[in-house]
């Protein structure tokens, strides 16, 4: 199994920390943000993780190497000088994700899911994890019916907890979903992944559970510091 993660982005809130290391290389809990999902993964089977990367991008492997620590190998996917956002970051990344459903997960979160929870081969084009609001994203993303469907809106809705396993099938049509985007026509093409899931569930092509338990988005100086007192009480 292989999965990608996501850590291209320019860390532009978490500015000054961001200014000389990645968001993900960020330390909690002693060490980095990264590391963590790295640890988790091959605990769940994966043995080939992608990694995008764009600012600062030559610390990456100069801090995780190829992976071996891990007992995984690690590939990286260089975006260039402006990072692709998610949708373009991952069409970018597919010629190293093969033809199998992979794992995609945002590198500059920290959770306890179980990567081992995902179903092998999705239903459709994407399984999602979601978690309860947290206060900053306090109206959700996505409603996720009660037999486990991911509907675009719906009477409650959760967030996205940027995990999910996914099928290349998602961008079999993303040039008419992404139409005339700010982006879509550059080489590569930059544009946000968001429109493509949302098709697929207009289409009932997602599907979804919820997750309990510990997650963190780290968007914040403020709450990478609350993560790591967090964890050096566990």
């Amino acid at each position: 199994m292989r999965a990608l993660i996501f850590a291209a982005g320019l860390g532009e809130r978490m500015r000054p920390l961001t200014e000389h290391t990645p968001k993900p290389l960020l330390a909690a809990g002693g060490k980095p943000l990264i590391a963590w999902h790295l640890e988790r993964l091959a605990a769940a089977g994966v043995r080939e993780v992608v990694i995008n990367t764009s600012w600062l991008a030559r610390q990456f492997p100069r801090t995780l190497g190829d992976g071996a620590a891990w007992g995984l190998r690690i590939r990286y996917s260089h975006e260039g000088d402006t990072p692709l956002e998610t949708g373009g970051g991952l069409w970018h990344a597919l010629p190293l994700l093969g033809n199998e459903p992979f794992i995609a997960v945002n590198g500059d979160i920290w959770t306890d899911f179980d990567f081992a929870r995902l179903p092998e081969r999705p239903a459709g084009d994407a399984h999602l994890v979601l978690i309860d609001n947290p206060l900053h994203n306090p109206h959700g993303d996505f409603h996720l019916t009660a037999d486990g469907d991911v509907h675009g809106d719906g009477p409650q809705r959760l967030t996205f907890a940027g995990i999910g396993m996914y099928r290349a099938s998602l961008f079999d049509d993303w040039r008419r979903v992404i139409g005339a985007a700010p982006g879509a026509e550059a080489e590569p093409p930059r544009f946000r992944l968001a429109p493509l899931l949302r098709a697929a569930m207009a289409e009932g092509q997602v599907t979804g559970e919820r997750h309990p338990g510990r997650w963190t988005d780290v968007g914040t100086p403020q709450r990478l510091a609350e993560l790591d007192a967090s964890l050096a009480e566990d």
